[in-house]
């Protein structure tokens, strides 16, 4: 009886290796070309200035005006952040079917054009180009959160219906059912958890983004930190910092439970 022999090695893949190779030498050369001052990043004089410029937020403003002013800025950033997603998970189904293939190559192939040419744009485009539309305020952050997330979530919806085993929904067909009732019945139902799970995730990038839009006019906690910094009121600035911290900290905990309770 002979010996039991390991298999042998599997091939070297050489794309593989070219890319990282090109990655490599991608690194390589930015670090040469850019003029990074890593002496002056950690002078003296460097480590004096930005502890005095931290130590005009302390302490927080804790007024309770002001932290109501903070509680509706909250509000309008939490409502921003879940309008925007629930018109975007709306528009990326509706594209989704046709940028998977069900309607033909021609339809899949100008609806996944019409996706990437949403979700290239970055929301703060986006906000810059609808406020002057829209006007300064929460709607045109809205909007530029729904136009950003329907390119990224119809992309993701059109790869996870793509994905599926067609057998099911074919078996429901081939027995005299409907396309929609067998889309409902067969692929629907698979794909669910999938898309609920990447609504989540986007709502919780949309939640830091509409945190940010503020800062061109679009309303919510980050217009009032671009007013109270530009003004250098810092320990009003260090109150709405926290309260982003703790937006954000306490929206990652709500999603990572919606997301355990959805995968059981």
């Amino acid at each position: 009886m002979k010996p039991h022999q390991a298999p042998p090695p599997p091939a070297t893949d050489l794309s593989a290796l070219a890319l990282l190779i090109a990655l490599l030498a991608l690194i390589i050369v930015s670090f040469a070309s850019l003029p990074l001052q890593w002496s002056a990043l950690m002078s003296a004089d460097t480590v004096r200035s930005s502890m005095e410029f931290l130590h005009g937020f302390a302490p927080p403003e804790l007024a309770g005006p002001f932290l109501l002013k903070i509680a509706i800025g909250t509000l309008e950033t939490l409502s921003m952040s879940a309008l925007g997603t629930g018109i975007a998970v709306i528009l990326g189904i509706a594209l989704a079917l046709p940028a998977s293939g069900r309607f033909g190559s021609t339809a899949r192939a100008a609806i996944r054009f019409i996706l990437n040419v949403l979700r290239s744009i970055p929301e703060l485009v986006w906000a810059s180009i609808l406020l002057i539309a829209a006007g300064l305020g929460p709607f045109a952050g809205t909007l530029a959160l729904a136009a950003h997330t329907t390119g990224v979530l119809g992309r993701l919806f059109a790869d996870s219906l793509e994905n599926l085993p067609p057998a099911p929904e074919a078996t429901l067909r081939i027995n005299g059912t409907s396309p929609m009732t067998a889309f409902f019945y067969a692929t629907l139902p698979q794909v669910l958890p999938q898309m609920l799970s990447y609504t989540l995730y986007r709502w919780e990038n949309n939640i830091r983004a509409a945190a940010i839009l503020g800062v061109v006019g679009a309303g919510g906690l980050g217009q009032m930190l671009k007013y109270h910094l530009s003004l250098f009121q810092m320990q009003q600035a260090a109150s709405v910092i926290i309260a982003m911290l703790m937006m954000v900290a306490a929206v990652d905990a709500i999603s990572f439970w919606l997301r355990r309770v959805l995968t059981r």
